[in-house]
């Protein structure tokens, strides 16, 4: 089948490891940071970003032959808002307060340099099916970069992931004491730093 072809498994792994968006483009880096002192909320936002790009994806390739080249950003800036607003309802609706938590970076989701890049760089020279994989390709490869970082700072700054409690009260009664430096934006910054690093470190060996 065609949509197993070689071409297109190829659109699929790329973007997890050798072209990840956020370990080799340095994409996204801004909202990484800021959602992932929490595992829910990364969770949330990565699936939020791959909903969004395959769907955006999809819909500029299906128009890229009808829009004139001049306003073709802003068209694609105009899908986008058509589908963070939905996305945001959605949030609003069924888990409240993780929308709350993730505050106005749902709506910056818009301005998110992966999403536009993937637009501008693949759905406008791509037909809708290479476009839907490549848009789910590169929110997966975003979303784990987040919930690596976000199940990290969660543990061991608050002994929790998901809000349950991992480690037992045990060890706190012998001593054990939660690092607070991971709920910390600066410790967001240094953990993503880490994982490029731990990455790049692979693929150099490799």
């Amino acid at each position: 089948m065609a949509l197993f072809s070689k071409e297109n498994k190829k659109y699929f792994l790329t973007p997890l490891n050798d072209d990840n968006p956020v370990l080799v483009q340095v994409l996204g880096i801004c909202s990484a940071l800021a959602v992932t002192s929490q595992l829910k909320p990364a969770i949330v936002m990565g699936v939020a970003v791959t909903a969004i790009i395959a769907c955006s994806n999809v819909i500029i390739s299906l128009l890229r032959n009808t829009v004139p080249n001049r306003i073709r950003i802003i068209v694609q800036l105009v899908v986008v808002a058509a589908l963070v607003t939905i996305v945001s309802q959605i949030l609003k609706a069924f888990v409240y307060d993780v929308s709350v938590e993730l505050s106005v970076y749902v709506g910056l989701i818009i301005t998110n340099c992966i999403l536009m890049g993937r637009l501008e760089a693949f759905a406008m020279m791509n037909k809708p099916i290479p476009s839907l994989i490549d848009g789910i390709a590169n929110g997966l490869g975003y979303a784990i970069v987040l919930i690596v970082v976000g199940a990290f700072r969660e543990f061991f700054g608050k002994g929790s992931l998901l809000g349950f409690q991992i480690i037992p009260e045990g060890a706190y009664d012998g001593g054990y004491i939660n690092n607070g430096m991971m709920t910390m934006p600066a410790m967001a910054l240094i953990l993503v730093g880490c994982v490029i690093w731990i990455h790049r470190a692979y693929l150099t060996k490799k």
